[in-house]
Parts: structure tokens; sequence; C-alpha cells
């Protein structure tokens, strides 16, 4: 028998087991607020596949083209630390990154690479969370990230804590680059999205945790070369036990895409929609507000053009 909103999320709570939501409608959490004539601020999908909801997302946002002209070099950056098969949901979705690649490559790409620095062994999670295959076959580089001569040192002037680090090269040299991270629990920062990926831009990311690891994840972000587009993907939402899991049963399925250039806006809207089933409101994702302090976007989700669709 199908259980309505109210029973799922009761029995979330204590049956810790990884299944489909069916019949959930989990974008209610925020507002569309349409605003005709107007380009799209941020966009929320639900109910397919990854692929699918990437190209219902940005066609919402006006298309690729809008983010990626004729003969740029293209860098995509997904979550693949972890040597976990795409089922657990420690990794962004292979279906994702494979779309987003054949995408960036049909508005005229001229090259398109992808790559994390890892916390498991690099080579294993490249290839268990099913990423570098993917990506391989859509066309795209994968590059390593595993040695500190992939990386230069920026300058982080508008820092409050870190006032440089080493990013790597692949986002220094490309032209556009694309933020895709997965949406997930974290022991330590209690939600790791957006703003928590640039965690695998950074060689020297040690220094994150001696300083002030939610002040850091910000200040990183304030480096001026900001992803064109923000895609976290919600397919399988990492309710316990983040970032790396246990188990299967760590993970719902739920089948969501959530997407912006407006990184603090994205957090907030997939913070909303995790909470849902960690419990982690948006007060306790410091990061995020410090990252609005910084003026480096809004939490105020009412305040944008946000299209909300089922597919």
């Amino acid at each position: 028998m199908e259980m309505n909103r109210k029973e799922f999320l009761k029995t979330l709570g204590v049956a810790g087991t990884a299944f489909a939501v069916s019949g959930f409608d989990g974008l209610d959490v925020f507002a569309q607020s349409e605003k005709k004539d107007e380009p799209v601020d941020l966009v929320a999908v639900m109910g397919a596949e990854p692929d699918v909801l990437f190209r219902k997302a940005i066609d919402e946002l006006g298309g690729m083209g809008r983010f990626v002209q004729k003969g740029q070099k293209v860098a995509i950056k997904p979550n693949m630390a972890w040597d976990r098969a795409p089922e657990t949901g420690a990794n962004t979705n292979p279906l994702l990154v494979a779309e987003m690649v054949k995408q960036a490559l049909a508005a005229g790409a001229s090259q398109v690479v992808v790559f994390d620095n890892t916390c498991d062994e690099m080579q294993r999670s490249y290839k268990t969370s099913g990423i570098e295959r993917a990506a391989l076959d859509a066309g795209a580089k994968v590059l390593p990230a595993n040695n500190e001569r992939y990386y230069r040192e920026v300058e982080l002037p508008r820092g409050v804590e870190l006032k440089s680090a080493k990013i790597h090269e692949a986002l220094l040299d490309c032209d556009v680059w694309f933020n895709v991270p997965v949406l997930k629990h974290h022991k330590g920062t209690n939600m790791t999205i957006s703003m928590k990926n640039y965690m695998g831009i950074v060689w020297d990311r040690k220094v994150f945790h001696r300083i002030n690891l939610q002040q850091c994840i910000a200040d990183v972000c304030t480096w001026p070369k900001k992803p064109v587009l923000n895609v976290v993907d919600a397919y399988r939402i990492m309710k316990q036990n983040g970032p790396k899991g246990i188990s299967e049963a760590d993970s719902v399925v739920v089948k969501a895409l959530i997407a912006s250039a407006d990184i603090v806006a994205v957090d907030t809207a997939s913070t909303k929609l995790a909470e849902q089933f960690t419990k982690v409101p948006l007060e306790k994702v410091e990061h995020i507000t410090a990252g609005e302090q910084l003026k480096l976007g809004t939490t105020n989700i009412d305040s944008l053009n946000v299209r909300r669709v089922k597919v």
C-alpha cells in the first residue's frame, strides 16, 4: 500500500533502508516564484533518471548554449571522492556527468575535462564511482588530481581565514567550469553540497581543518573564477553516515536535481530538500550562512525566479 507523505516521513526515521520515494513531492519545501520573461535563477526538477533531470533543468535555464560557447574548454568537477558504487549515493551519479559532457560538446566545447581530488585512493575512486568510464565514453578527458604538481596557488583576498589556496590546473586553464556535487550528509559539516565540493579542487585542504573548516569552505568559494552553474545531484540523498556511507541503507532515492549559478541559493534549496531526510536544518550548515555574509549569494530563495518541474 502506498504511504502518504506524513506516514512516509515518520517511517523514514526508523527504517534505515534505501528505497525509492513513491509519490513524494519534496520540492514543496521552497515556493515556485514565476517571473515571466526573466531568466530562471534556480531550477528544481524531480521524477526521472539523472540524465533526463539534467536535460530538463538545462532547458529551463535557457539551454547549454547559455553557459558554453563554441571553442571553449570546459571543466566538470563532480564528487567522485570515494571508492563507492553509484548505488550508495557517496559520489555524483555517472549518468548525470555523462549527460553534461555530451551537452557541453554538443554546444561546441573544444574539450571537456573531469577530475576530483579524491579522499580514497584516486584510481579506485574514479573506477568504482562509475564516473571515469561514463565521462570517457561521453567524450571527456579524465584528469589525475593526486599530486601537488597539478595545482597552482591563487590568492583569496576576500577570505576571512583562508587567504590563498592551491587550485587544480584544470580549473585554472579552462574557460568555464561546472560544479556538480551530490547531496548528502556529512559528519563534519552536517551537509556537503556545492560549496563543500570546492574541497575537491584544492590540494592543501588539511589546512581547512586546522584553521576553521566551515569558514574556509566559504573563503575558498570567494575565488573569482566561479562555476557557471552548480548542478546538485539529488537522485540519491545520503541521509546518514556521510560523507562515505556504510551501506546502501544510508541513502534514499528521491530522483531530484537542483541547479543554479548562485552557489548559496542552490545549497540553501538543497539543504531544505535534504532536511526532510537528514533532519539537518539550514542554520546547522554554517558555511552556507558564511557564504552569504561574504556576498557569494543569497539564502532568500523567495527573492529569486524559481522554477519547479515534475517530470
